[in-house]
């Protein structure tokens, strides 16, 4: 570790606000820096940590969860303070948080979906991904049941979270309750009625954006058989270098491949990959979800395709759109609703596109650059943000707080009664979860309600 330069300034005080992967890479490099000691309060607005880790992977990827015990080590640290349950906008304004910090650095993601303009979007059994994935997560801010009665079930996007769609719906309630999923997750996939899921993506398999593990333990379930026409199959010059240019992506078509290639394998549910098809309109019959039709289309020649005019009606009584994440505005903060990310030049946050930066103010993560990238790719770009964020205090371009201590922000929260948690409070309720989760030979079991989470996070009596 580089030994920290002596000097005779203050700690910096830098608010994060987001306690992702994002939020918590960027604390740690701020922290770690070698120039100047920075002391950094993480505000959440969920009563726990971890954003994408806790709410956005799916419960049967514990190897993705592993991470949480790399976000722990720096969570612990005593230059780091976790203060939850706190909506900026509504609990503390933007402007109140610059009075008691240098820089505000947003880290706030993205957990809502991107918009799909076809016919018939708006029907009642057609839902976002990223809806589902609240769900079987056990966010709070998501329904707590859902309803699954439809027996033949489309799902739009072939990135992993269409995978992880997919794969929650092919399985069955048991397979799945070996893992976190809490108690009205497990009873609504108990009433599960799929037995055939289709994934459908508008170009081919040098296109897709799965990634091989992901694609490849779809294969894993005995109660799941996977399915790719071997039409499907194809390739143009501009695929073929995609291939050689990606060891990634070459392992993705040859899973494929050999998805297309075998016999079929026995098993209850039939969960087919349809590339080549572009949605063009969901169907409707009285008001409900009775199909999707999709556009052939062709590989153009440079990595595009082309309409070739031939359409399909596959029966479905659900859609699923899993076409992407997009962030949503902060009260008091610029925002670029054609691209929903704050405007910024590689981390200062600006007043709009292209204008100037706003003094203080940074922005990291999805909120920053759009929902692309895997979690570990936050790392790098948490680093380009504090850099500019250091860079700008050894020049004096950050507005001096007016509040002094680590107490004022404390003391403004319980004067408006705010009921804040901490990081011992995450203990606290980490271990009630993992308690609940023993009982059942599990690690863990979620506690979905967001007053119980609070009640166990500040040690008070639970009343539900």
């Amino acid at each position: 570790m580089t030994e920290k330069t002596t000097t005779s300034l203050p700690p910096l005080r830098v608010a994060v606000i987001g306690a992702g992967p994002a939020g918590i890479y960027a604390s740690d490099q701020l922290i770690r820096n070698g120039e100047r000691e920075v002391l950094v309060d993480l505000f959440e607005q969920m009563p726990a940590p971890f954003g994408l880790i806790r709410y956005g992977v799916a419960p049967d990827h514990p190897r993705i969860k592993g991470i949480v015990k790399s976000l722990h080590n720096v969570l612990d640290k005593p230059q780091l303070r976790l203060l939850g349950n706190i909506e900026i906008g509504r609990d503390i304004t933007v402007e109140q948080l610059r009075d008691y910090y240098d820089a505000v650095v947003f880290s706030t993601g993205a957990v809502r979906d991107r918009a799909l303009n076809i016919k018939g979007v708006d029907l009642p059994e057609s839902y976002g991904g990223a809806d589902f994935v609240g769900f079987y997560d056990g966010n709070p801010r998501f329904d707590r049941d859902w309803d699954l009665s439809a027996k033949q079930v489309a799902v739009i996007g072939v990135g992993n979270v269409g995978l992880d769609v997919a794969r929650i719906l092919a399985k069955t309630a048991d397979e799945l309750k070996v893992t976190e999923i809490p108690d009205n997750v497990y009873e609504s996939l108990k009433k599960n009625q799929a037995t055939e899921v289709h994934v459908f993506g508008r170009r081919g398999p040098a296109q897709a954006k799965f990634t091989p593990h992901e694609l490849k333990e779809l294969d894993h379930s005995d109660n799941i058989n996977v399915v790719v026409d071997p039409e499907d199959i194809d390739y143009d010059e501009a695929s073929e270098q995609a291939r050689r240019g990606s060891k990634s992506q070459d392992l993705v078509c040859q899973i494929l491949e050999g998805y297309a290639l075998r016999e079929p394998k026995i098993a209850p549910h039939t969960l087919q990959i349809h590339l080549f098809e572009q949605p063009t309109e969901i169907l409707e019959k009285d008001g409900h979800v009775v199909g999707l039709r999709t556009e052939r289309t062709a590989l153009d020649g440079n990595g595009g395709v082309t309409s070739t005019g031939r359409t399909t009606d596959w029966p479905v009584q659900a859609v699923y759109r899993a076409v992407g994440y997009r962030s949503e505005a902060i009260e008091g903060v610029p925002f670029d609703s054609q691209s929903n990310v704050i405007p910024n030049d590689g981390g200062r946050v600006l007043t709009a596109p292209g204008a100037q930066p706003v003094p203080g103010l940074y922005a990291t993560g999805w909120i920053k650059r759009g929902p692309i990238g895997l979690i570990g790719n936050t790392k790098s770009d948490a680093k380009q943000t504090t850099d500019m964020l250091l860079a700008d205090a050894a020049e004096g371009q950050l507005s001096p707080r007016l509040h002094e201590g680590p107490e004022a922000i404390v003391e403004f929260l319980e004067q408006r009664n705010i009921a804040y948690t901490t990081w011992e409070g995450w203990y606290r309720l980490d271990s009630q979860e993992r308690a609940l989760g023993q009982e059942e030979g599990r690690e863990r079991k979620k506690i979905v309600d967001w007053e119980e989470m609070v009640s166990h996070a500040r040690a008070i009596p639970v009343c539900i």
